[in-house]
């Protein structure tokens, strides 16, 4: 068909997968009500000063990472999660997912 324009598909909102969890799982702590949105934009700021990224951030891993740092944080300072849990659960998946065969589901021991 003369005319007719093509289309193509809209770019997607996060660069990786696991940027597009890190933000639902931020938004889902959020909603249960186990932190202030306004609290949690003071210390992501904080946390991006921190690192020097007062640039303004295309979502990449950089600034990621810094909101992974930030969660941590936040957690830790509330109590519910200390950072040598977070090591360790990130180590158990780590394990699980080195250990876990081609094309299965990765689980965690005792799930």
């Amino acid at each position: 068909m003369s005319g007719c324009m093509s289309h193509s598909a809209p770019e997607p909102a996060f660069a990786e997968p696991w940027h597009a969890q890190l933000f639902a799982v931020t938004v889902a702590l959020n909603e249960a009500g186990q932190f202030d949105w306004p609290d949690w934009a003071v210390r992501f700021s904080q946390t991006l000063k921190r690192h020097g990224l007062d640039r303004e951030l295309n979502g990449g891993s950089d600034y990621f990472f810094a909101w992974l740092e930030t969660l941590e944080a936040l957690l830790e300072d509330q109590g519910a999660a200390s950072s040598n849990e977070v090591v360790e659960l990130r180590d158990a998946w780590e394990d699980a997912y080195l250990s876990t065969p081609h094309g299965q589901p990765v689980q965690l021991n005792g799930e």
